[in-house]
């Protein structure tokens, strides 16, 4: 597989994934980080979306719930780079049914080279680094190499 450089926007899109027992620590850290968060644009699964929105009052494109397919379409976005950050606050104590796609949203974070944060240490270091509000540069797959070699 070869690799590209590719340039992160300023202005982020993060996405927000929490499970239901983390859900209000993801929560209090929105609030506590309301003003950086509002300059970025959120995506979140359903229900952890619902909540920020109700309670941190940010704007967020809410997707669908976690178990129902939301882990897939955010990896889906890591995938076309529509996503440049994953804060993911998971419950290491408690079995998810949906444990597969939480290993894969995880997976297509570290193949296409996003920060991830999975809880409220490694989330406040990745906000408060100089990089979260300016670009930087990452490698990524080259997919369009990858298919001119297969073919």
């Amino acid at each position: 597989m070869q690799f590209k450089t590719i340039n992160s926007n300023k202005t982020k899109s993060i996405a927000l994934v929490a499970h239901d027992n983390m859900k209000p620590s993801l929560i209090k850290w929105c609030h506590k980080y309301q003003h950086q968060l509002a300059q970025h644009n959120l995506f979140a699964t359903g229900t952890t979306g619902a909540l920020i929105k109700k309670e941190a009052g940010l704007a967020v494109n809410a997707l669908i719930s976690g178990p129902l397919g939301g882990d897939q379409q955010i990896g889906a976005l890591i995938t076309e780079q529509k996503v440049d950050v994953l804060i993911f606050f998971w419950d290491p104590l408690e079995a998810q049914p949906h444990d597969p796609d939480v290993k894969a949203l995880l997976r297509l974070a570290a193949v296409w080279n996003i920060p991830v944060a999975c809880n409220n240490a490694s989330a406040d270091l990745l906000i408060t680094s100089s990089l979260f509000a300016e670009p930087f540069e990452r490698t990524v797959p080259d997919y369009d190499s990858y298919i001119a070699e297969r073919t």
